[in-house]
């Protein structure tokens, strides 16, 4: 029985009152998760109809949710949206499996990271904008080109997160499970994985998040769909408040698919006795 096993044999039920105070702790995060925006926003408006700004160049939120549901009751809106979740969908699953396997191979053996890391850093740096022309002549202006830089964008930091988890891992646990005659398979399964899974997920989280930048930069060049279009498109147009709307559903959207994965993968983490859980608690 792994230390993950019986902290999760160990664990006591949770009662209504305990399910009450986690609601009432969730419900606290998002109010002053939502306090700073809705603030900067209030001002801004009020700014606006004081007369300090005319609010042409940055309108004030009145004008951009009015744009959104202009764009929302002309469906285009949900055809951009719709376009740009796919794409990011599409790369963010391939750059996991990538990164994933190529890091746990690059964490697991030295000689395989010494062989891969070097070369796979240099590539890191390489800007996003620098990809595209490359990929345009590898896969076309089409989806394949769009997805593949996506894919780029999300693989390093699910690489170096797989990676730099497995080498941190400590070396007494290790042996301790050596000691104890586990194979190959079993050390990964009783004592990698759980020692790695925080981590992990911390990766998946930033590998979304540069999903998303990266998507922008897919659709700037060579897309008739997308919020990245939107963008675009405003910014020919002359028309701000369609530019800040297109920003605001990014922002959000990103936000959500965020908050999806913190979701899912709390279940995975709930042996964890981590100094922000109880700081969460207080």
């Amino acid at each position: 029985m792994t230390a993950v096993e019986m902290t999760l044999a160990r664990a006591p039920t949770t009662d209504l009152p305990s399910q009450r105070r986690n609601r009432a702790r969730h419900l606290r995060s998002l109010l002053l998760g939502l306090a700073l925006p809705v603030g900067l926003g209030a001002a801004w408006e009020l700014a606006v109809h004081l007369g300090w700004s005319d609010g042409r160049l940055v309108p004030p939120p009145s004008v951009i949710f009015a744009t959104l549901w202009e764009l929302a009751r002309t469906g285009e809106l949900w055809t951009h949206t719709r376009a740009t979740v796919l794409r990011v969908a599409a790369g963010f699953a391939l750059g996991v499996v990538a990164g994933t396997l190529v890091g746990a191979i690059a964490g697991y053996s030295s000689l395989s990271r010494h062989v891969l890391d070097p070369t796979l850093q240099a590539l890191r740096a390489i800007p996003s904008i620098a990809w595209v022309p490359l990929f345009i002549l590898w896969f076309g202006i089409f989806e394949a080109s769009k997805v593949a830089l996506i894919a780029v964008g999300v693989f390093f930091p699910v690489y170096l997160g797989v990676m730099g988890a497995i080498l941190s891992v400590d070396r007494k646990i290790v042996e301790v499970g050596r000691a104890f005659r586990l194979s190959g398979p079993a050390l990964v399964r009783r004592i990698l994985l759980p020692a790695v899974l925080p981590s992990y997920i911390v990766s998946l989280r930033s590998g979304l998040g540069l999903g998303w930048m990266f998507v922008v930069a897919a659709e700037l060049l060579g897309a008739s769909e997308g919020l990245g279009y939107l963008l675009m498109d405003g910014q020919q147009l002359g028309k701000p408040a369609q530019i800040v709307a297109a920003i605001v559903a990014f922002a959000v959207i990103g936000k959500t698919t965020d908050w999806l994965i913190e979701v899912a993968t709390v279940p995975l983490l709930r042996w964890q006795d981590a100094y922000g859980q109880q700081a969460g608690e207080a």
